[in-house]
């Protein structure tokens, strides 16, 4: 029979565990805890802060909003991030509504538990001249005719001039590019396609990796992928992300970024040349408007920058 009263964080009679990695209450010395469910001192709400200590006599269904926003309250104090502080109040609401159910709490405090939104960073992004450095580069390399060389060329221009997923190039098909209207369907998240336009540096690099290299790579039983790997198969978005690393690491002063970094950095620029956040949502695939303003929180920064190196009353 379960316990009306266990302790936070026990196991009930019927063998039946808390659920969550930190649950409120478990003690700070359970030597299997996960990261998430340990901080600097601190297990959860029933703990008393050293790993030594052992749990404070907080039960079950002493447990309330008070309690909870306490301990998220030492959790602060003690340096935890808002990422940290909102996992430990999402285990803390599954706790309680678990001990809700089991009938150990008359009502969820959980529920009214609120906690702060963790920070969306967003990676480094290059500057316009160190874009055009890293693809200068990529076209020189290209000039020998390597099949290889060829296709990273056609993979940078792509991400830069689409800001597409990494995931969403290596996906394409051949007849996935309209040649005549210069755009690729892509497939996004949640299934959702979108059509996105590329410029004409990419679209002859594009026709050159297609018309020289391609070729050279396929193998019998190849895809019809747009992109192929070295062994003929499609090309996989962890070779992908070791290219543009590469190719942004020989750029000098550019910061150590992968294809999402171009995603952002298209984005950036689109929006500094004056392209308006709906358009940058559509051609980013965005679900929301929300994650695209975002970037002109970037873009905002930059400008704050240049105004003070460069107005006399800055």
């Amino acid at each position: 029979m379960v316990q009306t009263e266990p302790k936070a964080g026990g196991r009930a009679a019927g063998g039946e565990s808390a659920p969550g990695e930190s649950a409120p209450g478990r003690s700070a010395g359970n030597g299997d805890r996960s990261d998430h469910n340990r901080s600097a001192g601190d297990g959860g709400p029933g703990d008393e802060g050293g790993a030594d200590e052992g749990p404070l006599p907080v039960r079950v269904g002493d447990i309330d909003l008070a309690t909870l926003r306490g301990w998220l309250s030492g959790l602060r104090a003690a340096g935890a991030s808002r990422s940290t502080l909102a996992r430990r109040s999402a285990a803390a609401r599954t706790f309680t509504a678990w001990a809700r159910r089991r009938g150990h709490l008359e009502a969820d405090p959980g529920q009214l538990l609120m906690a702060p939104r963790p920070h969306r960073t967003l990676p480094g992004v290059l500057r316009k001249d160190q874009a055009a450095a890293m693809l200068a580069a990529a076209e020189s390399g290209a000039a020998e005719g390597a099949a290889v060389a060829l296709r990273d060329q056609a993979l940078l221009e792509l991400l830069y001039a689409t800001g597409v997923r990494v995931s969403e190039l290596c996906g394409l098909d051949l007849g996935d590019v309209d040649y005549s209207s210069r755009v690729i369907r892509v497939l996004g998240k949640g299934g959702r396609e979108r059509v996105v336009p590329f410029g004409a540096p990419a679209e002859r690099a594009l026709r050159r990796w297609l018309d020289e290299g391609r070729s050279a790579l396929v193998k019998p039983g190849s895809p019809a992928a747009l992109l192929l790997g070295a062994r003929g198969g499609r090309l996989d978005q962890r070779t992908a992300r070791k290219i543009v690393h590469g190719a942004v690491g020989a750029v000098p002063g550019a910061v150590d970024t992968g294809p999402h970094g171009l995603r952002h950095s298209a984005a950036t620029h689109l929006l500094e040349g004056g392209a308006d956040l709906r358009t940058v949502q559509e051609l980013l695939g965005h679900a929301t408007l929300a994650t695209t303003q975002l970037y002109t929180h970037v873009t905002v920064e930059r400008l704050k920058a240049i105004h003070e190196r460069t107005h006399p009353r800055s």
